[in-house]
């Protein structure tokens, strides 16, 4: 696709990126996100200054990532939990039919 000059604007700040034309829509979306989650904070808590903001979205944002890591390596171990025994089971149906093909 080529490569797209663009400018992300986080916290009233414009940051120029070269990137991917096929990433831009991501980013966009991420950069929409960080700052409603500032405007968010800046409600809730009435805080102003604007690292502190930004640290505590980005505390937000690796505490969600951490949940997200945990929640996908229970899933594969149910998953291979799962395979593992369905790979007992066909191996057990198998050997006896082995067993009767033999002269």
């Amino acid at each position: 696709m080529g490569e797209l000059s663009i400018k992300i604007k986080i916290a009233e700040r414009e940051y120029p990126m070269r990137i991917d034309a096929g990433e831009e829509e991501r980013l966009r979306q991420a950069s929409r996100l960080i700052n409603e989650q500032i405007s968010q904070y800046r409600d809730q808590y009435g805080a102003t200054d604007k690292q502190d903001l930004l640290a505590m979205v980005a505390f937000d944002a690796f505490v969600q990532k951490l949940e997200h890591e945990k929640i996908r390596q229970d899933t594969i171990n149910v998953i291979t939990e799962r395979l593992s025994k369905l790979n007992r089971h066909v191996a057990r149906a198998v050997a006896p039919q082995e067993h009767k093909a033999r002269p």
